[in-house]
């Protein structure tokens, strides 16, 4: 498969287009840093957008849900959707109201998703959200049994038709307005990740992990 997502009309970045990028390796970075996407779709004439956790494997986007969802019983069926996942990374005060922004990375995909009927194959994508959440966390907990498998739906949607669009820098202001005395620059923003909270009910004799211990979700500077 191409390392380069081909533009289509639903794709092609129209407003600002120098923000607009195509390569997977920064599409996949996107979508590897955050924990939540939007998914839109439409029944019976009614958008909705939905937050939903969700875990990439390869060229392919998961999304998992319960077996009763609505969204997830129509997405199965074959219907269009759009998701969508931002994260920012800064706010970008200009001098004058009009030019003020964000400094952000986003990822927009269209597509029909399918559905993992196979249990070895809905296993392994069970495994991906894990680990999407917290690596090396998957060998340490019970495994889903046979009636957590039948009550979740998991779903794949090829990411073949998607975009991403990223600004980064400075305020961009009228070039009179630099003169004006207003200050101007950017405040960045990260997830900053606390001290892991024990649950009140676990054993004394249970040590915290390492990878809980020294979680982090740090941006990989592109």
């Amino acid at each position: 498969m191409s390392r380069e997502i081909t533009q289509t009309e639903k794709t092609k970045i129209r407003r600002l287009p120098k923000r607009g990028v195509y390569d997977r390796e920064t599409i996949y970075k996107i979508l590897d840093e955050a924990f939540v996407c939007h998914v839109g779709f439409t029944i019976g004439g009614k958008t909705f957008v939905i937050p939903t956790g969700y875990a990439r494997a390869g060229d392919n986007l998961l999304i998992h849900g319960s077996a009763a969802s609505r969204m997830m019983r129509e997405m199965a069926g074959g219907i269009e959707v759009c998701v969508t996942v931002t994260l920012i990374d800064g706010l970008v005060l200009a001098r004058s109201a009009f030019h003020h922004s964000m400094n952000y990375r986003s990822v927009v995909i269209f597509g029909t998703a399918e559905f993992i009927e196979d249990e070895s194959e809905k296993y392994e994508a069970l495994r991906a959200f894990t680990e999407h959440i917290m690596p090396d966390r998957w060998d340490a907990v019970r495994l889903p049994n046979a009636k957590e498998l039948k009550a979740t739906t998991v779903l794949r949607l090829p990411i073949e038709e998607a975009s991403a669009k990223v600004r980064t820098g400075n305020p961009v202001d009228d070039e009179e307005d630099y003169a004006l005395d207003i200050w101007a620059g950017v405040i960045p923003v990260r997830l900053a990740v606390l001290p892991p909270v024990s649950d009140p009910r676990l054993r004394e004799d249970i040590e915290m992990p390492a990878y809980a211990r020294n979680y982090t979700r740090q941006r990989e500077e592109q």
